[in-house]
């Protein structure tokens, strides 16, 4: 078994750096660890366990800009963009999750009965296991490290082996807001290694953001115990564009959600269904839109569209358009590639449908598919042919035509003329393939507690 992890960066294919797996020993202490400090950070008030995530928060986006120079050499975000996962979705996602504390986990009240107090209150899991993606490191994991700690929990991080970096920058910032020892620790660890520490008794929920197979393995190592997971597994997100859209307005968000990150979001669009009246406008207008990225180096500030992570996801996205091509899509742009590298430039796929893998199967990548629809039945029913349901949007100016819409499609979020965005006070869940559970909002919170009910008979004279 391999005892050394290798972060490849994808800028120019070098080893960025290497970290040792945790031995035995070293999990065992952690594990250790963490039962105990749980027990004791449980007591601590709601309101100052919120302080000191919102401490850790502020440590974090007051080094963002260095913080992000070292995620895009991790994974390839351009530097003009990355700081942005500190300074805005991190920041608003863990202060308002601090906000919202209090009154999120004070006892639930059931109501008077002479002779007796009732209530319910929620109590920590105990220990949680975060595991984190590369994607958007920062994002991911914090839906999941600030919840499970406020909530009273103790948190051992694994964060991706291709950024390992923003594990330990965590743990620096945890002992810099002054949290208790052994509440917060992170761990580099194989896959097999994962799985052993799920079995382990002392783990009471595991939180997982990554890929459908990786889910499996997950929900797996966690089937011969009786504890929860919560499972992010991406999705295949669809928009649907209706006539009276704002078409300009349409087209910039769109054209961003697509390929911000080179398309490496699991929230990002995917495929998107136009109303044929304005198929042509519309499919102009992204085209040339797109047109205007410009693929390089990520540490080169006028770079606004990075390489993918790796030359084998890139290649996979590069197959997804050669089957599609091949059954009869029309690529619109056909830029020049870099064969051989995680370096692909955007494309724009028309003339396709639900033969071909890029309208199905996650791309993760700078690719879309446009396709001409006659109504909003048609809509629904090609968004809803999918093994995912992560999130979904609408483009209109009608809001009644959206909720109507919307209460039809299978997703876990519903948009109206916005998208690739969490809003903190939303529940952040998926249906189908993209997995279970829910992070963000008083229910992100209630995640990481259990019911204890409280009965108690007062004494009679």
């Amino acid at each position: 078994m391999k005892s050394v992890q290798r972060t490849i960066t994808p800028v120019d294919g070098s080893v960025y750096l290497t970290r040792k797996l945790a031995s035995n020993p070293s999990i065992e202490k952690a594990l250790a660890r963490a039962e105990k400090a749980q027990k004791s950070w449980k007591q601590a008030s709601v309101a100052e366990r919120a302080a000191i995530c919102r401490r850790m928060a502020e440590w974090c986006v007051q080094r963002a800009d260095e913080l992000a120079t070292e995620l895009s050499w991790q994974m390839g975000r351009p530097v003009s963009q990355t700081p942005g996962e500190l300074k805005r979705g991190f920041h608003e996602r863990a202060l308002y999750m601090c906000s919202i504390a209090e009154e999120a986990l004070k006892d639930l009240e059931v109501g008077d009965k002479p002779g007796f107090r009732r209530f319910i209150r929620r109590e920590p899991l105990g220990v949680v296991l975060v595991v984190a993606p590369w994607n958007y490191p920062w994002l991911t994991s914090v839906n999941a490290v600030l919840p499970a700690l406020i909530a009273g929990n103790s948190v051992i991080l694994k964060m991706a082996a291709q950024t390992p970096l923003v594990a330990e920058r965590y743990a620096e910032a945890f002992k810099a807001a002054g949290l208790p020892d052994g509440v917060f620790q992170f761990l580099h660890l194989s896959h097999d290694q994962v799985a052993k520490i799920i079995a382990d008794p002392r783990i009471a929920f595991v939180a997982f953001t990554g890929s459908v197979p990786g889910g499996h393995a997950i929900q797996q190592a966690a089937a011969k115990r009786f504890i929860a997971t919560g499972l992010e597994l991406g999705g295949k997100d669809p928009a649907y564009v209706r006539a009276d859209a704002d078409l300009k307005f349409a087209v910039e968000n769109l054209v961003d959600g697509s390929y911000f990150n080179s398309g490496q979001s699991c929230c990002g669009i995917e495929r998107i269904y136009v109303d044929k009246k304005i198929f042509k406008p519309f499919v102009e207008g992204f085209v040339d839109l797109t047109r205007q990225y410009k693929l390089g180096n990520p540490l080169e500030k006028e770079t606004n569209l990075g390489p993918l992570v790796r030359t084998d996801a890139a290649d996979a996205v590069r197959a997804q358009i050669k089957q599609a091509t091949r059954k009869g899509a029309k690529a619109l742009l056909k830029l020049k590639d870099k064969p051989g590298t995680p370096y692909l430039p955007p494309e724009v796929l028309v003339n396709v449908d639900h033969g071909m893998e890029v309208m199905t199967e996650e791309s993760f990548g700078p690719v879309v598919g446009i396709q001409a629809v006659k109504d909003d039945e048609e809509a629904v029913r090609l968004m809803n042919d999918s093994r995912y349901g992560l999130t979904a949007s609408i483009w209109t100016q009608d809001a009644d035509a959206a909720l109507h819409v919307g209460d039809r499609v299978e997703t876990g979020t519903w948009f109206m003329n916005r998208c690739d965005y969490l809003d903190p006070a939303l529940a952040w869940t998926g249906v189908k393939d993209s997995g279970r559970g829910c992070t963000l909002s008083k229910l992100g919170l209630e995640t990481f507690t259990r019911p204890k009910s409280f009965h108690l008979r007062l004494a009679t004279s």
